[in-house]
């Protein structure tokens, strides 16, 4: 089963003609990679099926699967444009995999779905580890229906503190799920799911509310200046950030100062839409709200897209700090992070800071704020109501 990568995207930018375009040249490029007694068919919109007779060996399927992803991964020339459009492709083995042909087909979608979750432009075998992960997924998607109806929510705060003197200066905002039968949900378990689903919106706009309300109280009964950030989904910044927009008129009108609010977004953001997205960053930060980059170093960012884009906050990953060490390569890369960050007039954050070691290397390569375990972990209202009494006293 070959599913074609984002190729909505190409319908939404570019038109259907240029998506039909993409299809009949995918199509053609898949004849070419398979013999001619095999057989090659498009099921509907960009998905295909392929079926391999008289071929079992491991590495001949490896070798038409890489020969089918290298060649699909080349662009297609549209409008004299470079237009690009991988592949994720499942497979799965008659009679190992399955007996009958809907549960063989069930089984290669169900490949290719992880295929897909593992980044895409990729190859993946059906394995019985993926109908349990199938059947958990669906279980998931039914309960997370109820849950948004039901508000099984709460969220969960971590402080952003100032390295030098400990000061609180921000927080995040982490939602938690309260399934009543199965404890706390992972948001890695369910979140995904709801971008998927299209429930990110919903569950977004529950988290803006209770966020924008707690910064709002916290703001006017503790710490003046303090911002709960918020973690958005590439998914709200669709149809010209409509619902991003909407929260900076909210607090407007509901007289929260907008630097109550900051928004974490993702690095590949910046390489969807630019156009769209900086007429939606750089609208949003105009009425005060202030924009940070989460997880900075393990998409495909750079600091070529960074001078494109007004960001306020850097957040360095922790995988990067967890592996800091006076002589370590990531110490040299964070390093090199905060120096051209300073320059582009950007703050940093280092996130999963858990020893003082890595707070005390991160202070001398000039980072000033942190979050992580060693700082503070994620703590309910009455927790973080506690920290900012003590701060104060």
């Amino acid at each position: 089963m070959l599913d074609l990568d984002k190729f909505k995207d190409v319908n939404d930018s570019l038109g259907h003609e240029a998506g039909d375009h993409v299809l009949i040249e995918c199509s053609k490029r898949i004849k070419n990679c398979i013999r001619k007694n095999e057989i090659a068919a498009r099921l509907g919109g960009d998905e295909f099926i392929i079926v391999f007779l008289g071929t079992t060996l491991p590495e001949d399927i490896d070798n038409i699967g890489q020969k089918l992803i290298s060649a699909l991964a080349q662009p297609y020339v549209i409008q004299e444009k470079n237009v690009y459009c991988s592949a994720s492709i499942g497979i799965a083995f008659y009679p190992d995999d399955a007996t009958d042909i809907d549960t063989l087909l069930r089984n290669a979608d169900q490949a290719m779905y992880r295929a897909k979750t593992r980044g895409r432009n990729n190859v993946d075998y059906f394995t019985e580890n993926m109908r349990t992960d199938f059947l958990k997924r669906m279980d998931i998607v039914q309960d997370l229906r109820v849950a948004v109806a039901q508000k099984q929510f709460h969220l969960v705060y971590q402080p952003i503190v100032n390295l030098q003197n400990q000061q609180i200066i921000k927080a995040e905002a982490l939602i938690r799920w309260d399934h009543p039968d199965k404890g706390l949900v992972s948001p890695i378990d369910f979140i995904p799911i709801a971008e998927e689903i299209g429930l990110i919106n919903e569950i977004s706009e529950w988290v803006f509310n209770q966020a924008s309300q707690q910064a709002n109280f916290w703001r006017n009964t503790y710490s003046p200046d303090l911002t709960i950030s918020i973690n958005t989904s590439p998914v709200q910044f669709k149809n010209k950030g409509a619902q991003i927009k909407s929260w900076a008129e909210s607090l407007i009108l509901q007289d929260i100062s907008c630097e109550a609010i900051s928004l974490e977004i993702t690095e590949n953001l910046l390489m969807e839409n630019q156009a769209e997205i900086v007429d939606t960053l750089s609208e949003i930060r105009q009425k005060g709200i202030a924009i940070s980059i989460d997880d900075f170093g393990t998409g495909y960012c750079s600091f070529a897209y960074l001078k494109n884009y007004s960001i306020d906050y850097l957040k360095i990953d922790k995988s990067f700090v967890h592996a800091i060490s006076s002589e370590s390569k990531d110490a040299a890369l964070c390093e090199a992070i905060i120096v051209m960050a300073k320059k582009l007039n950007i703050e940093v954050i280092a996130e999963g800071i858990e020893t003082e070691q890595q707070k005390q290397l991160l202070l001398q390569a000039g980072c000033l704020f942190g979050q992580g375990y060693l700082l503070a972990k994620p703590l309910s209202i009455d927790n973080f109501e506690k920290l900012l009494i003590e701060q104060d006293t």
